[in-house]
């Protein structure tokens, strides 16, 4: 297991079109400079209970959704993997565990990924596992590099989603995959008021009594809501140029998994 080095290589969306001023930080507008600093903070105040939040957040059903996830994934031990925003390592280490090739666990967080390396050594991934602290909206990656390219609950938190998106897809090989989990839009009317309910009440009162941080999970839970729904997401997959683009809703649409090929 060792930190890995990224040498820094040109990325096509860098030189995209010229974004909005301004971006969305849970219900709040910020200026786009602001939103990764703001998010870096959230991340290091809750760090080191990450994984005890999210067993109450998800009621551990987050665990339920990862493995569906990972099965999605297909390891085998000639693939390698990107896993961005990888937090504290359930994706790389569910990819390991199923037999996936090489293995890097990003995170733009140096704090997350600290509790992930932690968690790594614990467990005794000590080959095939290597770490760099990276922004997923500019990968210092080459062009046609990994063979997957994961992001399980980062997406939301991303400033340019369009550029996490297409840099994915520059760095996978053709025949690559790259594959998103994240929370989405409820799909069934009567879960609606009491995930709403769960959500702005309860959520950020288990922040402050858990964490003692009420207003990461209140951002948390805001962030969910301004996240593209499943059919905005799939066509901002096919604007990125992947192919085969299709998505899965799970627990009625509270959280989905996206999809697409480089072809």
């Amino acid at each position: 297991m060792t930190d890995n080095s990224f040498a820094p290589s040109p990325s096509p969306s860098s030189s995209a079109a010229p974004q909005a001023e301004e971006t969305d930080f849970g219900f709040r507008s910020v200026r786009k400079e602001e939103k990764k600093p703001l998010v870096r903070a959230v991340f290091d105040s809750v760090a080191g209970k990450y994984d005890v939040m999210n067993d109450l957040m998800s009621l551990g059903i987050h665990r339920i959704w990862k493995r569906i996830f990972v099965t999605e994934l297909g390891p085998q031990p000639g693939l390698s993997l990107l896993d961005l925003a990888g937090g504290t390592g359930d994706i790389s280490f569910g990819w390991l565990q199923g037999g996936g090739g090489p293995t890097i666990m990003t995170d733009i967080n140096s704090s997350m990924l600290s509790v992930g390396r932690d968690r790594a050594l614990s467990r005794g991934f000590v080959s095939d596992l290597s770490f760099a602290v990276v922004d997923a909206e500019a990968i210092p990656l080459k062009d046609m590099s990994v063979d997957r390219v994961s992001i399980a609950f980062g997406l939301r938190n991303c400033t340019d989603k369009m550029a996490v998106i297409r840099e994915a897809r520059r760095v996978l090989r053709p025949g690559g995959r790259f594959m998103c989990l994240e929370f989405s839009r409820v799909q069934v009317a009567a879960l609606a008021p009491v995930y709403d309910a769960w959500s702005f009440k309860v959520l950020p009162t288990m922040g402050s009594m858990v964490a003692g941080d009420r207003e990461s999970y209140q951002y948390l839970a805001e962030s969910i809501r301004t996240f593209p729904d499943q059919e905005t997401l799939a066509e901002m997959f096919r604007e990125a140029g992947l192919s085969h683009v299709r998505y899965q809703s799970l627990s009625g649409g509270i959280a989905a998994i996206h999809s697409g090929w480089r072809l």
